[in-house]
């Protein structure tokens, strides 16, 4: 398979695939079956796209039309894009099965299937594309199809959470486009590998300052970076749950690696006045945030909170400005996007066999459901960074980088972070499988095709935390990959 195919694979087959899955509207077993085909696909290219991209023979580059590099728009398999690739593909093969028991017919009727496609297929756009402009569209497209994945069953609490991640989505994208646009007027290029060659040697000017503000502020708030977070976890709370550990995994990662590409890639060196800006929000995110997750009895609203909270590390990483913070951030992302998705169809799974988000109304778990309590596991403790699952290598490896950058306190918000998550994780643990079940909600089972995409990810963080070195060495690349961007 040609650079060019490989490049436009993990984009155009879903995005083929949302097409075909508009013309089955009344057929959902066959766009169910249709849907877990294209998933497939998709996983198997996003697998050679990022064996290709490590492979050492250079990053895989195709520009559409034929037109001269750093002109026209194109594709580029670079790391960490094609590693995240890899990890939406694995996230989306497990919610494609986790969907089989919690999307129903009439969902898939609604269109389910195609928003879900689309959702991919932009997600991977982003991941790949070298140009700014077309970094803003593919957001756009992924706003659209979330919006009409978060509507889907015309709930009233859905549709007020839809106007809250529309308004704020079109606040972050302003803000991105406006400062897209000062960056092209002061270079007169979009190319992201052009722009990160040639901005660190510019002298310093307003036009270039405000569009860097401008740039990290919209996609700070695609991120959920505290102060801005305070939409998103209403949002995850109103969307189907398949589709909210979809978007946990997904949208605030995908806000979160544009951030860092344009940060620490695309401006470089001339952002370096922006990173304790960078620093004092990942603070705040790691502390309010943990902090607000143990106030929560909703089980939704819990898990959104640490989905944002996470984020605050991965800014940790970044706003050290360190080749290792940025490998930190990187592994993290990886981490966090897999996690984060199971700790959403395990709450999932307990609202099926409880009958509620409550958690006061839940419990019981652990005997009437074990397997799902021993797949639950693994994602609560890596959330809480226990050893040897990824969680603990995550957390320790930010921490280090911020000792070794002379960020020590950066290091012990992330510390105290650390420990209210354990804490809040802990409740949770107590109250949905410890505690006994109320005697008026008899225990019912949780469907095999929950525990099977669970088990998809849940042995991936066993994977990741048991040998951490190979994945570790892919995230130090991707930070050399960033670092010399313009080269």
């Amino acid at each position: 398979m040609t650079d060019a195919l490989l490049l436009i694979a993990p984009v155009g087959l879903p995005l083929l695939g949302a097409a075909v899955a508009v013309l089955l509207p009344h057929r959902p077993r066959a766009s169910e079956g249709w849907t877990g085909l294209v998933v497939a696909l998709t996983a198997l290219a996003s697998i050679a796209l990022f064996v290709r991209s490590i492979d050492g023979s250079g990053p895989a580059i195709a520009v559409f039309g034929d037109w001269p590099r750093g002109i026209g728009v194109g594709f580029a398999a670079r790391l960490p894009g094609t590693l995240l690739i890899l990890v939406v593909a694995l996230v989306a093969a497990a919610a494609a099965i986790y969907a089989r028991a919690d999307i129903g017919d009439r969902r898939r009727r609604a269109g389910h299937d195609a928003l879900m496609l689309a959702l991919v297929g932009a997600v991977n756009g982003a991941l790949l594309t070298t140009d700014l402009f077309n970094l803003y569209v593919w957001f756009e497209l992924a706003l659209v199809a979330a919006l009409g994945l978060v509507t889907i069953d015309r709930r009233r609490e859905q549709i007020g959470g839809a106007m809250r991640y529309a308004a704020f989505g079109m606040i972050a994208a302003t803000a991105i486009l406006a400062g897209i646009g000062l960056v092209y007027g002061a270079t007169g290029t979009l190319d992201m590998a052009t722009l990160a060659a040639i901005l660190p040697a510019r002298p310093p000017s307003v036009a270039l300052a405000v569009a860097g503000a401008l740039i990290l502020g919209g996609f700070a708030l695609k991120s959920g970076l505290a102060p801005l977070h305070v939409w998103l976890p209403a949002s995850y709370a109103a969307a189907p749950l398949t589709v909210a550990a979809v978007f946990a995994a997904l949208m605030t990662k995908m806000g979160f690696y544009a951030l860092m590409l344009v940060i620490a890639g695309v401006f470089g060196t001339a952002a370096a006045q922006l990173l304790p800006v960078l620093a004092l929000l990942a603070a705040a995110t790691m502390l309010l945030c943990a902090l607000a997750a143990l106030a929560q009895t909703d089980m939704r609203r819990l898990i959104g909170y640490h989905v944002v909270a996470q984020v605050g590390y991965m800014a940790a990483g970044v706003s050290l400005g360190t080749a290792e913070g940025l490998a930190a951030a990187t592994f993290y992302m990886m981490h966090s996007m897999i996690v984060q998705a199971n700790l959403f169809l395990g709450i999932g799974a307990i609202r099926r066999a409880s009958g509620s988000w409550d958690l006061k109304r839940a419990g019981g778990m652990i005997r009437s459901n074990r397997l799902f309590v021993a797949l639950f596991a693994v994602p609560m403790l890596s959330l809480a960074g226990i050893p040897p699952l990824s969680g603990f290598w995550a957390k320790l490896f930010v921490l280090r980088a911020g000792i070794g950058a002379g960020m020590g306190w950066l290091s012990l918000v992330a510390l105290v972070a650390a420990l209210l998550t354990i804490i809040s994780v802990a409740s949770l643990w107590v109250e949905t499988c410890w505690k006994s079940r109320p005697a008026d909600r008899p225990a019912r089972t949780v469907p095999t095709a929950m525990l099977a995409g669970m088990a998809v990810l849940s042995a991936a963080t066993l994977a990741i935390g048991l040998y951490p070195e190979p994945w570790w060495r892919v995230a130090e690349i991707a930070a050399a990959t960033l670092k010399g961007m313009g080269a």
